[in-house]
């Protein structure tokens, strides 16, 4: 009897030792805390298949104005970077010469209708024949052919504003001599303000529905995201890169005067999650094998301050390499977003918050 009860006690002793040994301990033999996790939500906050592209903010056009007539330039108000409205007298050249022209036309044309009423006049006194009446007939059409190109001329020696315009430089100095087409100073359209992106070949022909994609611009002249129209797309591949240029419209109401062309811009496109019923996870939230493509959802438990974790399969798509579509996980679950190797089905977790000082 007095052997078989040190036995006993001796294994009523280890049984709480081999206990511990099955939990995870510290090397000080004290268990180890519930190991935090990344977690992803599938819905809401969660970013829905997002591809985000430099911009550079471009002008509705861009044009440089020239005379129609040659002469002196004796006016030239434009200063780079101010904006000017619709119909601002921008330069001029020497009015002189076309006001001579003008005036010169206007006294033939008085002297042509003079001798046509004239010829009239003998023709019917049969004091002239009736070709010579036809011939200061055309005289008299041809002085005032004359008088419509001197006026036209006096109106093109002024340059207008077509449009509300940036002016983006002057091409010309003030008091020199210009020629007919020789570019005074070029203007941007700033009636609709416009961002251009160039989107890679491959993924803009994977898009087949433009119209589930929402594009949104950041800047640090705004304070939050602003929403771009799609305008149109250049139906040309660039020589370099392979990649196709799309344009984009910023709202009017959202155009500050220091949007100006050549300004960089974020620009984030965005597939609904509705449309495409998938969302863009990284690589490490997805583990890929043999038996497929799955990710570690998180359930937590009662208390909320942790919870468990277990394997659901998938079924995913990548464009590029570096990010992976997921479709078939509720929008309400949580995902664990990386260090999924290390964790098994039914493990104990607790979401992770962020890192804390002592």
């Amino acid at each position: 009897m007095k052997l078989i009860f040190p036995f006993v006690a001796a294994f009523v002793l280890a049984a709480p030792l081999n206990a511990q040994e099955t939990e995870v301990l510290t090397p000080s033999g004290d268990p180890a805390p519930i190991r935090a996790v990344k977690l992803i939500p599938a819905g809401g906050d969660a970013v829905q298949n997002e591809r985000i592209f430099f911009g550079q903010v471009a002008a509705l056009e861009t044009v440089d104005l020239s005379f129609e007539v040659g002469g002196r330039l004796t006016m030239f108000e434009a200063r780079e970077g101010q904006f000017v409205e619709k119909g601002v007298q921008i330069a001029a050249l020497d009015l002189a010469p076309f006001e001579r022209a003008v005036e010169r036309a206007t006294l033939e044309l008085a002297q042509a209708e003079r001798d046509l009423t004239r010829a009239q006049t003998l023709v019917q006194s049969n004091a002239a024949s009736e070709t010579q009446a036809e011939n200061a007939e055309t005289v008299r059409d041809l002085a005032a052919v004359s008088l419509r190109e001197a006026t036209d001329a006096l109106d093109d020696a002024r340059l207008a504003a077509p449009f509300r315009a940036l002016v983006a430089s002057r091409l010309t100095p003030n008091f020199a001599n210009v020629a007919p087409g020789q570019p005074i100073v070029r203007l941007h359209d700033m009636s609709e303000v416009r961002v251009e992106i160039d989107v890679p070949e491959r993924l803009f022909q994977s898009l087949s529905n433009v119209g589930e994609i929402s594009f949104v611009g950041t800047s640090p002249l705004f304070d939050s995201e602003v929403p771009l129209v799609l305008r149109e797309f250049n139906a040309e591949t660039q020589n370099i890169g392979q990649s196709y240029r799309v344009t984009l419209a910023l709202p009017s109401d959202e155009v500050q005067p220091a949007i100006i062309p050549g300004a960089s811009m974020t620009v984030a496109a965005r597939l609904s999650a509705g449309a495409a019923g998938a969302i863009t996870l990284p690589p490490s939230a997805v583990s890929i094998g043999a038996d497929g493509a799955r990710v570690m959802l998180y359930t937590p438990a009662e208390d909320g301050q942790s919870g468990t974790v277990d394997w659901h399969s998938v079924d995913v798509s990548s464009l590029d390499g570096t990010e992976i579509t997921v479709t078939g996980i509720d929008p309400a679950a949580l995902i664990v977003g990386a260090g999924i190797q290390m964790l098994r089905a039914g493990d104990t977790v607790r979401p992770f918050t962020g890192l804390s000082v002592e």
